[in-house]
């Protein structure tokens, strides 16, 4: 059949309108189907997009709260992909809940070990205070310095300051800025459930503080020269409760390494603690005025107290810590200048006490008042510690100390399973109490002692201390007195209700 070319060329037309059609048609279709299935990649930081099939519930990303248990109507919720939301924290800030981060070099640290960095934490302190669960972070691989700084609350709950590089203080008394305090360098004031964690070091540059010629032996010949001697202390927790502290190393304060004051509710957990050993006045950790304490699983080595617990204290428990060497680990001193201490219920167990120059020790001024009562030192291994029991209610730091008849009042002190080698530089056992007011409650069991070297030293030392062996001792204790002193001076100068 033939056609004529205005019939094909009519044909060709209208075949080319019709694929026309269903091209954009099944453009059309192509696109409305993908609306509908398109999935968006979630960032790299971002929990992977639920899995809604019935078999397979959700998994929460890690920095994510735990689904709740929810009943088969209710399936289980979990927050939208964070689009905008900071990736989780380097370690673990010890939160259960998803943490807000407040990295410092976002705030302008530098971290190079120079530069002064006390503007971008107080900047991002002042940011993670807002909100729940905020971190303070400084990361890794970095070495921040930063002056005398207040971080003040009150902060919204959860609040962490996490340290993962190195934070210090400057070099020193001569790079130590005039306008701030000599007395304390980093504080946390007025604060609620805070965490103070990290993998990282607290620096506390003490050297050039210990060299002062005020300090014990540092002045010309050997001298000590006259103050002022004022030198910061590390870290000072005031006014707070709820607080954690863990996993940190702490060393080199120039004075105390850590102290609490006022405070109420205190964890203290995996703590490395140093500094030489004739570091002057170098505590560990200081607490005053503050009840609720447990301190546990910590190793401690330093020119002062381990541990020491000034007045005001009561609820302590010390569990698995490492100390030494040391001045070991004391209540005390309390009563100085005539004043009022009390301290209750106090534990210490399960220790190691080593190359120290005391182990467990309570020491109060004459002529102080109040009570020490409820004292509880159990399984503790000493090793080459000089004055391992000791009671001192002479305890003076000048050559000459005047004779006072009131003083502090111990009672229920107790020592069990004390055991290992001493320093025969000095009897291991030495109860001094008050010529008027005795010691009373003093149970020994289970103790026993030897010298670290040369020959046995059997002469412990007792002043009006009352108590009982419950077994025989080593080195025998035959001057604790049985019973009860006929007589106490007048007790309401010893009440702590």
């Amino acid at each position: 059949m033939e056609f004529s070319h205005s019939t094909f060329f009519s044909l060709l037309t209208i075949l080319l309108l019709l694929q026309n059609i269903l091209i954009v048609d099944s453009r059309y279709h192509y696109h409305r189907i993908g609306k509908k299935q398109k999935t968006k990649t979630p960032p790299a930081y971002a929990p992977a997009p639920e899995d809604h099939s019935p078999a397979s519930p959700p998994t929460p990303p890690a920095y994510a709260p735990a689904p709740e248990d929810h009943s088969p109507a209710s399936p289980p919720t979990f927050p939208s992909d964070p689009i905008y939301a900071p990736p989780p924290p380097e370690t673990p800030a010890g939160n259960d809940t998803t943490s807000c981060i407040f990295n410092v070099t976002d705030f302008g640290a530098v971290g190079d070990g120079d530069s002064d960095d006390t503007a971008a934490f107080r900047s991002a302190w002042k940011e993670a205070c807002q909100v729940e669960n905020g971190v303070v972070l400084a990361p890794s691989d970095l070495s921040f310095t930063i002056t005398s700084t207040i971080f003040s609350g009150p902060c919204l709950p959860g609040l962490t300051f996490q340290i993962d590089g190195v934070l210090m203080p400057p070099d020193g008394p001569d790079c130590w800025p005039e306008t701030d305090s000599d007395k304390q360098w980093l504080v946390f004031y007025r604060l609620d459930d805070m965490t103070f964690t990290g993998t990282g070091t607290i620096e506390g540059n003490g050297q050039k503080w210990w060299d002062l010629p005020c300090k014990p032996h540092k002045g010309p010949n050997g001298s000590t020269l006259p103050g002022p001697c004022n030198s910061p202390a590390l870290i000072r927790f005031f006014m707070s409760s709820n607080l954690v502290v863990s996993g940190l190393r702490i060393q080199n304060s120039p004075q105390f390494h850590m102290k609490f004051d006022g405070c109420e509710g205190v964890l203290i957990d995996k703590l490395s603690i140093s500094s030489p050993k004739l570091s002057p006045n170098t505590d560990g950790i200081h607490i005053e005025n503050t009840r609720a304490v447990g301190i546990y699983n910590s190793v401690i080595a330093n020119g002062d107290d381990c541990i020491s617990i000034g007045t005001g204290c009561s609820d302590v428990d010390i569990d698995a810590v490492t100390c030494g060497p040391s001045h070991g680990i004391s209540i005390g001193s309390l009563g100085v200048h005539n004043s009022r201490a009390c301290v209750s219920n106090i534990t210490v167990r399960n220790a190691v006490i080593k190359d120290s120059d005391n182990g467990l020790r309570i020491k109060t001024w004459q002529g102080g008042t109040g009570s020490v009562s409820g004292i509880s030192f159990e399984n503790i291994q000493m090793e080459n510690v000089r004055n391992c029991v000791i009671i001192d209610q002479y305890y003076c730091l000048m050559k000459a100390c005047m004779n006072e008849t009131s003083a502090v009042y111990l009672s229920d002190v107790s020592f069990r399973n004390i055991k290992g080698t001493y320093d025969v530089r000095s009897p291991p056992i030495h109860f001094a109490c008050s010529d008027t007011v005795a010691c009373t409650n003093i149970t020994m069991s289970e103790v026993e002692l030897l010298p670290y070297e040369g020959v046995l030293v059997d002469d412990p030392f007792c002043w009006n201390a009352y108590g009982v062996q419950e077994t025989l001792t080593i080195p025998p204790i035959d001057c604790l007195q049985e019973g009860m002193p006929q007589s106490l001076a007048e007790t309401s100068l010893y009440g702590c209700s």
